[in-house]
This record gives C-alpha cells, sequence and structure tokens, in this order.
C-alpha cells in the first residue's frame, strides 16, 4: 500500500532566492549567489520560516508526527529546513531524486541574461514551453518527473502512513503534474497565477484510487509567527 497522505515543503528563504529576486529587479543579467546549488544554504529570515513549519506540520499529522515518513532533498536549504521543522526529534531520509531541477547553462542567469547571452536558447525555451525545454547541461521537467515516478515507486512501503518530503518549488509542481494526471496545459494553466511560497505547505490526500489536491502552498503558520510569506517566484530560474 503507498501512502496515504503526502505533504510537501518548500524550503524556506534563501540566499540564492534573495540574489535572483534582487537581479531581476535590477535588471541584471547575472545573479550573485555565494555557492554551487547544492549548497546555497537558508536566511535568517529562512530559517525563522522553517522553525515555523513545525507546529504547522504536527497539526497537519494530526498531533502524530512519529507516524509519518520524512525525506528530503539532499541539497542544504532542503536539509536545513527539515532540520529546523523537525526539531531534530524526528529521523529523514535523504535521496537525491528529491533535488531542485538542474538548469545547466542557464544557472546563475537571470530571464534578461538568457535573452541577451543566448537568445537560441530563449527562442528554443519559447518553441518548447516549460515541460519539455531542455538547457544543454540541464534538465526538463519531463526529466524531473521521471526521477519523481521512481521515487514514487518506493513509496509502496509507506503502508498507508503519511509522508513529508522538504523540498524546491519546481519538484513540488512536478509531483502535482504527475499525481494529478494533468496535461501540459493543465500544469500551465495552474501556475500561471500561482506560485509555491518558501516554507509552505502542499497536501494531496488518497481518493479512491488517486490523489485529491487538498492545500496548495499554505503559508497560514508563517503569519501566526509573525512573519512574512516569501515567494521569490521563479523567473529568474527561466522557470515561468
Amino acid at each position: 500500500m503507498t501512502a496515504g497522505k503526502l505533504i510537501f515543503i518548500r524550503h524556506g528563504e534563501s540566499t540564492a532566492n534573495v540574489a535572483a529576486t534582487a537581479a531581476e529587479l535590477a535588471g541584471a543579467e547575472t545573479i550573485a549567489v555565494q555557492a554551487r546549488d547544492p549548497d546555497v544554504p537558508l536566511t535568517p529570515l529562512g530559517e525563522q520560516q522553517a522553525t515555523a513549519v513545525g507546529p504547522r506540520l504536527a497539526d497537519a499529522l494530526d498531533g502524530h508526527p512519529e507516524r509519518a515518513l520524512f525525506w528530503s532533498s539532499p541539497y542544504r536549504r532542503a536539509v536545513r529546513t527539515a532540520e529546523l521543522a523537525l526539531v531534530g526529534a524526528l529521523p529523514f531520509t535523504i535521496d537525491e531524486r528529491l533535488r531542485d531541477r538542474e538548469l545547466g547553462i542557464l544557472d546563475a542567469l537571470t530571464t534578461r541574461g538568457v535573452d541577451a547571452r543566448l537568445p537560441m536558447e530563449a527562442a528554443r525555451r519559447r518553441w518548447l514551453g516549460k515541460l519539455y525545454y531542455r538547457p544543454p547541461g540541464g534538465e526538463a521537467w519531463t526529466d524531473v518527473a521521471l526521477r519523481l515516478r521512481s521515487f514514487l515507486r518506493d513509496l509502496d512501503t509507506a503502508d498507508g502512513r503519511p509522508v513529508v518530503l522538504f523540498t524546491h518549488d519546481a519538484v513540488v509542481s512536478v509531483f502535482l503534474y504527475v499525481l494529478c494526471g494533468w496535461t501540459e496545459r493543465q500544469l500551465d494553466d495552474f501556475l500561471v497565477s500561482r506560485i509555491v511560497g518558501n516554507a509552505s505547505l502542499t497536501t494531496l490526500e488518497r481518493d479512491g484510487a488517486g490523489w485529491r489536491l487538498d492545500a496548495f502552498a499554505d503559508d497560514a503558520h508563517l503569519h501566526d509567527a509573525g512573519l512574512p510569506a516569501t515567494a521569490h517566484p521563479g523567473a529568474a530560474r527561466v522557470d515561468d
């Protein structure tokens, strides 16, 4: 039997999130990241956001988080979010299939930077669309879908227990595409006005033989903790 409930948690605000948003707003071509993608840390606000996830997660698990199974992307920002949300009291498994989408030659470029420095790639991306475009050295969303389908097959051992995944915005979106059986158009339409915010919870429940989206990018716990909700949409990552 597979999981009875899936909860996806995007990592808290990261230093690369802040740098990417600043670069986009400034009209810059490059993003001033200080570390490779797997090593990007949370900001101080991101750590507070991750801590605030803990009580909300316990509530989502009906006060019994010990019954759940926990996994995390290996990237530093996701692992740290898991550590803070679980207060170091519950174990979690790191799985590289939950890592962020790899951008290849587009990494650390803003939308303006891709248009200016790699115009043929920008045109190819517009022609192929979000789902199928694969940047050289990187992944298409369909590539991410393949590794997530592999991961989901391993959930057959969950025996009906809830499963919590600490991961990334693009990964949450592709999970919805896979589990809800959406078409390319349905995915585009859903995301055109929706963003997976930092430290937000997206929940799917088993509904007969399929999955039902119960909550998307729930960040009420951040407001309850007096913290700002940060979105940092994927424009700087050429994901919209």
